[in-house]
């Protein structure tokens, strides 16, 4: 039997605002201006991801109590922050590194397999009027889609300054969801 959840004017606030970044995020990375650089086009569509995690973040901080999630969505911020900052110092030079079309197309292909998934996972996330782990099963499935995307790069001739920032999120964003997992369970229990 299916659990019926009425929300809470807060629950209904916190989400209406989620589904705005998530929107933004969306049409963001899609409407990205490519050019014939894997490395260009990561940058300009993992800005706009990283912004709307820090805009999830900045959302949920409002809402919550929790310590252990509001040190979680703090660190996002800093660190999402950072690796925009360093990709932004880094753009110019890297869109200087150019790739073949039949590469870009493969990475485009990729791209698509994981944000469609990533934006899905999201959009559908299980809703309660528990804000704190709302936030968590729609943030786990968007480290997931920043994992894969820098995956997907590195698969290809990239800027050597890039490489680092991809690792570092690849890293961080590891470590964030194994965080999350734990304290979703936690505060679901």
């Amino acid at each position: 039997m299916t659990r019926q959840y009425r929300f809470t004017d807060s629950t209904k606030d916190y989400l209406t605002q989620f589904y705005t970044i998530l929107e933004e995020m969306i049409h963001n990375m899609e409407c990205a201006q490519l050019n014939d650089s894997v490395s260009h086009n990561f940058i300009v569509q993992m800005i706009p991801h990283h912004q709307a995690a820090i805009a999830m973040c900045q959302n949920v901080l409002q809402y919550t109590n929790n310590a252990d999630l509001r040190c979680i969505a703090s660190n996002i911020i800093s660190t999402q922050t950072r690796s925009i900052q360093n990709m932004q110092s880094i753009l110019n030079q890297c869109s200087c590194v150019t790739n073949s079309c039949q590469d870009l197309n493969l990475y485009n292909r990729r791209f698509k397999e994981v944000t469609r998934t990533m934006f899905h996972e999201m959009g559908t996330a299980c809703s309660d009027n528990n804000i704190s782990a709302d936030f968590i099963r729609e943030m786990i499935p968007h480290h997931e889609g920043a994992i894969g995307l820098c995956e997907n790069a590195l698969r290809y001739n990239i800027c050597p300054g890039l490489a680092p920032i991809l690792e570092s999120i690849i890293s961080s964003q590891s470590r964030g969801i194994q965080e999350m997992r734990q304290l979703l369970k936690c505060i679901t229990e």
